[in-house]
């Protein structure tokens, strides 16, 4: 948490990169989500972005992903640096995603559990992702989360179904500060 902050503001203050100085063995698949609180105590998504498989040394994922979910985001501006004091960060540690086998499409919703998995989707014309966090905290029910996934994916609704397409799972640690820069916490899902 603590490297995701530093990295963020380092870059947005100075312009510089930080290097992950310890040497890390461990490769992890890691998400930065940043989230801004307003005067009213309302967290709203300002940037979340990660890489799904575990290619990169952890630390340097951290860097890199809290890096780019505060400036490449494509759904938001960057991140100015005034907002820094208003803005919680997440970090998650993702298992491997690991293609979900089923007779048939329809028994993906038997193999799913809200809050431990969360779903990459691979369909013909592309492919999205969501943490097992997001339905817990937009009060999916397993319907929602498999339509949305489609969403994600810029898919049909009902693309999950497709036999060609592909569904996989993961699992997550979720750290986040509780307030700006405040206590960090492991999120139970």
């Amino acid at each position: 948490m603590k490297l995701a902050r530093k990295a963020v503001e380092t870059y947005l203050m100075e312009s510089a990169l930080i290097s992950a100085e310890k040497d890390d063995l461990l490769k992890a698949g890691v998400f930065v989500t940043l989230n801004y609180l307003t005067r009213n105590r309302e967290e709203h998504l300002r940037g979340c972005v990660g890489f799904p498989m575990p290619e990169k040394k952890l630390r340097q994922s951290v860097i890199e992903a809290a890096i780019a979910a505060a400036t490449e985001d494509p759904r938001f501006q960057p991140v100015d640096r005034q907002e820094l004091d208003n803005m919680i960060f997440e970090v998650s540690v993702l298992t491997p995603p690991e293609e979900i086998k089923v007779d048939r499409p329809a028994d993906y919703k038997k193999e799913i559990k809200i809050g431990r998995d969360g779903l990459v989707l691979r369909w013909r014309d592309g492919s999205g992702l969501l943490l097992p966090q997001v339905p817990v905290e937009l009060k999916w029910n397993i319907d929602e989360y498999f339509a949305n996934i489609c969403f994600k994916a810029g898919a049909p609704a009902d693309a999950w179904l497709d036999p060609a397409s592909k569904l996989y799972r993961f699992e997550a640690i979720v750290f986040k500060e509780t307030k700006p820069r405040g206590i960090v916490t492991r999120l139970e899902l």
